[in-house]
């Protein structure tokens, strides 16, 4: 564009937690954790103090709320990506975020990190890097078990269960599920992370984050009655498993529907599947959306999976202040990765490519805020894009399986298998 807008300032440095900010942050976070009844367990935290790094669990918004109910009244700063700076830039900084364009490697944030530590707070991460699309473990970077012996303090995981039941990321309203749970733990003291390898870091991490919201439900028997629960689910479960064809699935109040074959299945209050006729292939989520993986791996192995050219809108995200119309485009999610070609509102022609090597996985974005459609969001050092496909077959799920699995074959192919659970 012409234009050149002003960008985010990655490079500020950590703001810790206005004084009068913390008190507020617990009180704002309080009415949740009530509601839901939130039980924290903790174990060997006895006499923890920062600094520390706090890695957790990502299903929901509610995350937020419950790390800091967990910490409280200890200092942190959390990573978060651009998005949830937008129009409240200053007032996230002050309560100490630190902003992360998704999938990334950003040098800047390492060192913003080790300022954190070295003022003797929190460090809050995410390292799933977006919300868990069927209440399941998503790929935790390699990088994780190196940042750990850099920063040199005590490693803290926190587990919450329940977010994904109560507010699942393809259908956000909030259902009441009660209690919720969440699992604070000392995985690393200080001494014991100078004792550990990377790759045992790494291990330790994978074993602890493991996690399945859907097994977690029925285990206690928790009943959801929203009569819309199964609403928005068609978009995590593209691709029917009677028929085999893909992106005709849809939902409506407690029901999942194939529209090509007609096959449908009731959405149960224990979260499961039961097929209204005929057998129930899959009654678990995750044994669906793995199922989905299957095949996606299988069209990468044959060198066959390609999104074809989708036309797109292109929305840009340079700053915090508002995304702005780039233009119209096509995108291909290839085996080369992705490709968003297009012109601008003045005529220009924008590209950006992401080859397979440069992204483990990819954020993709459920009928944004609720009126603009699925999108995948790619990013650069300075800029973040929201790409939406319009007017043509597409699954932004699909394309985030695909990612992991180009980039697992690409990893296998040079020699260097991402270990399991690993990206």
């Amino acid at each position: 564009m012409k234009t050149e807008f002003e960008r985010f300032d990655m490079k500020k440095p950590p703001v810790r937690t206005k004084w009068y900010l913390r008190p507020l942050t617990y009180l704002l976070s309080a009415p949740d954790t009530i509601a839901h009844r939130t039980v924290i367990k903790k174990t060997g935290t006895e006499g923890l103090k920062p600094p520390y790094l706090l890695l957790c669990n990502h299903n929901a918004f509610m995350d937020f709320k419950v790390a800091t109910k967990a910490i409280y009244p200890h200092r942190a700063n959390y990573v978060v990506a651009i998005d949830g700076f937008i129009g409240r830039e200053q007032l996230l900084r002050d309560v100490g975020c630190i902003c992360k364009r998704k999938f990334t490697n950003d040098l800047t944030l390492i060192r913003q990190l080790r300022q954190v530590v070295q003022n003797g707070d929190v460090a809050v991460i995410y390292p799933e890097a977006r919300y868990s699309l069927c209440g399941t473990t998503a790929p935790l970077p390699s990088s994780l078990g190196r940042l750990c012996r850099m920063l040199d303090v005590p490693v803290v995981t926190l587990i919450c269960h329940g977010h994904h039941i109560n507010s699942p990321f393809w259908n956000l309203h909030d259902r009441g599920v009660k209690p919720t749970e969440a699992e604070m733990k000392v995985l690393f003291t200080q001494e014991t992370l100078k004792e550990t390898t990377v790759d045992e870091i790494n291990s330790a991490l994978v074993k602890e984050f493991q996690y399945d919201e859907y097994t977690w439900q029925k285990e206690r028997n928790i009943k959801v009655t929203y009569d819309k629960r199964a609403e928005g689910l068609h978009s995590v479960l593209y691709q029917c498993p009677d028929c085999g064809t893909e992106f005709r699935m849809k939902s409506k109040g407690t029901k999942l529907i194939c529209e090509a074959c007609g096959k449908t299945w009731e959405y149960t209050e224990l979260g499961e599947l039961k097929a209204d006729d005929g057998d129930t292939r899959f009654s678990h989520i995750p044994d669906w959306y793995e199922w989905q993986r299957e095949n996606v791996r299988k069209e990468v192995l044959a060198g066959t999976y390609s999104s074809g050219e989708l036309p797109v809108k292109v929305d840009t995200l340079p700053n915090a202040k508002k995304f702005i119309y780039l233009g119209e485009g096509t995108m291909v999610h290839d085996m080369n990765g992705f490709t968003v070609r297009g012109t601008d509102v003045d005529g220009e022609p924008f590209e950006m490519i992401k080859p397979v090597s440069s992204l483990y996985s990819c954020h993709i974005e459920y009928n944004y805020l609720g009126k603009h459609g699925d999108c995948v969001d790619l990013n650069t050092l300075d800029d973040t894009w929201y790409i939406y496909p319009h007017n043509c077959d597409f699954s932004v799920t699909k394309m985030a399986i695909a990612t992991e699995e180009l980039y697992y074959e690409h990893r296998r192919a040079i020699g260097r298998p991402c270990p399991p659970g690993l990206a």
